[in-house]
């Protein structure tokens, strides 16, 4: 199925969590990330059983040190 990652497509398979998603895009690290999906922000402890549907758009972002 198709879901949209920050506004990229990209291909998963049907009934796949989030979590699944992140490890195909290389996130194995997920601290400092925060998931938003649909313009809805994923509490990171739902991450493992929140399932994707066709066509969700999904905002990953990763918080970055700066000065």
């Amino acid at each position: 199925m198709e879901v949209q990652v920050n506004k990229q497509s990209q291909q998963t398979e049907e009934g796949a969590t989030l979590t699944q998603l992140l490890n195909t895009l290389g996130f194995e690290e997920t601290r400092g990330l925060a998931v938003a999906i649909n313009d809805l922000v994923v509490p990171k402890k739902q991450w493992g059983e929140h399932q994707l549907q066709p066509n969700d758009h999904i905002t990953i972002i990763r918080a970055t040190q700066g000065g």
